[in-house]
């Protein structure tokens, strides 16, 4: 399986970060755009740079448009745009195509793959939810960054598994990121 993994700058770089490590892990060929404010907060937020993640993906320039996640005919099997900022959705839910990481998900909704959204803010206006539901009507997934206690986790790491755990569940993926999962 390919998927690209498109990272904004809302706070919760971890979870793209995680994301990418658990998808290579599982042997899924990843294609990661991260935006500039992506960047500046997974250096914030997890003392990373761009560079650390090549052995887990492929990482685009957010500029180039003539990446092959911009192109219908680069087959994933979705995408996933986590964390998501309200800036982002916005350009997402107008298909405004105005850069690698919001052309990549207007191509994987036109060709009819799943896109799971997740955003990453509190509390949103309602703007940012007729965003969202302009973005599930045209097939999104729209799944907060809001973590369970049903695991019952003990640390920062097993709250994100257990999203990550929930986005690897939306593509049909194993895995074994939290407790109670057989």
């Amino acid at each position: 399986m390919r998927l690209a993994v498109g990272v904004t700058g809302a706070s919760g770089a971890i979870y793209g970060y995680t994301l990418i490590k658990a998808l290579s892990g599982l042997g899924v060929e990843v294609h990661a755009v991260y935006t500039d404010m992506g960047c500046k907060v997974l250096a914030y937020e997890c003392g990373l740079t761009l560079a650390e993640l090549t052995p887990y993906a492929v990482v685009y320039d957010n500029s180039d448009l003539f990446a092959a996640v911009a192109s219908g005919s680069f087959k994933t099997g979705g995408m996933v745009v986590v964390p998501c900022s309200m800036h982002t959705l916005g350009a997402m839910a107008t298909a405004s195509g105005r850069d690698l990481l919001t052309r990549a998900a207007d191509v994987t909704l036109k060709e009819g793959r799943r896109l799971i959204v997740v955003p990453r803010e509190t509390p949103v206006t309602a703007i940012h939810l007729t965003n969202m539901l302009t973005l599930a009507q045209a097939g999104a997934v729209v799944m907060p960054a809001a973590p369970a206690f049903t695991h019952k986790p003990g640390t920062v790491d097993e709250l994100v598994n257990g999203m990550i755990g929930k986005i690897l569940d939306g593509f049909g993926l194993e895995h074994s990121l939290y407790r109670g999962r057989g």
